[in-house]
C-alpha cells in the first residue's frame, strides 16, 4: 500500500442528537463511535461478511443497514415484523460484528449533566470528536501506525454542520488537543446514501453503547458483544480509554 497512508482506516457514526436546547428525556445522551480497522481486515473480512449477509437476506447488496430502520421494521426491513424472523436476523448481524476485527473508541456526552455544569457549553459533537481523535492517536501510536495519514470517514449531515465539523477537525489536528501536537489524520465526508461497510457497522453499534450508559443494569446483548472491541490500556482498563463518558 502507499506509504504516505497508514494501514488503518476509521469510520465514524453517532447516536442521539448533539443539540442542547431540547433534550430527549428517553435518550439524553450523544454517542460518537470510531471503528478502527486494519485495511487488510476490512478488505478480507468485514466487506465479505456483510456482503454475504445482504445477498442472503435481500438478494442484492444495495440495502443500507441503518439501526433505526431495522429497529422500527421500516422499508427493506418490513419483513422483520415477525419476532422469530427478527431475532434470527439480529443474531446473525450480531455474529458478524463479533467476527469482524476492529477496535472501538467511543465518546458519550451526558447532555443534561453537561448543560447544567457548564454556563457556555460547546458543541457536544466537537467535544466527542476531540476525545475520539486523541484516543485514536494513542492507539495508532501503540501500533506504530502513525507514520502515514489515516483517513477518518464521517457521514455528511448538511453544509453548515459539515463546514463546522471540518473546521473543528482541522483545529484539533493542528494542535488543539491534549497532546498539543499535530495529528496525522484526514477527514473524508461520505454521502448519506453511501453503501459503506464501515459506516454501516459503526451505525449498528452506536445506540447499544448509549443504552448501556443509560441503563447499565439492563440486558444488552449487542453491548456485551462489542464490549470486547473497546480500546484498553496496558492494564485492560476500558473506561477513559476506549469508552469516554463526559462529564
Amino acid at each position: 500500500m502507499n506509504k504516505k497512508f497508514s494501514n488503518y482506516i476509521v469510520y465514524v457514526d453517532e447516536s442521539g442528537d448533539h443539540g442542547l436546547k431540547t433534550i430527549d428525556s428517553q435518550y439524553p445522551v450523544f454517542v460518537l463511535v470510531f471503528c478502527i480497522f486494519r485495511k487488510d481486515d476490512y478488505i478480507n473480512t468485514a466487506i465479505p461478511l456483510l456482503q454475504f449477509f445482504k445477498f442472503k437476506h435481500f438478494g442484492h447488496d444495495q440495502t443500507i443497514l441503518h439501526e433505526t430502520d431495522i429497529r422500527k421494521d421500516r422499508g427493506d426491513f418490513a419483513f422483520l415484523k415477525s419476532k422469530t424472523v427478527k431475532t434470527a436476523f439480529l443474531d446473525e448481524l450480531t455474529g458478524i460484528v463479533q467476527e469482524t476485527p476492529f477496535v472501538l473508541i467511543s465518546t458519550v456526552i451526558k447532555k443534561e449533566l453537561y448543560r447544567q455544569r457548564y454556563s457556555s457549553p460547546e458543541n457536544p459533537y466537537h467535544i466527542a470528536l476531540r476525545y475520539g481523535l486523541e484516543r485514536i492517536f494513542y492507539y495508532l501510536s501503540e501500533q506504530q501506525a502513525n507514520c502515514g495519514n489515516t483517513h477518518i470517514v464521517v457521514e455528511k449531515r448538511g453544509k453548515l454542520e459539515d463546514d463546522e465539523l471540518e473546521l473543528e477537525f482541522r483545529r484539533v489536528c493542528s494542535g488543539f488537543n491534549y497532546l498539543q501536537q499535530r495529528l496525522p489524520f484526514e477527514l473524508v465526508f461520505a454521502d448519506k446514501k453511501s453503501n459503506s461497510t464501515g459506516l454501516q457497522l459503526a451505525d449498528l453499534i452506536a445506540r447499544p453503547i448509549g443504552l448501556h450508559i443509560l441503563k447499565p443494569e439492563q440486558s444488552n446483548r449487542a453491548f456485551a458483544i462489542i464490549n470486547d472491541k473497546f480500546y484498553r490500556n496496558g492494564k485492560g482498563v476500558r473506561n477513559g480509554y476506549g469508552l469516554k463518558c463526559f462529564p
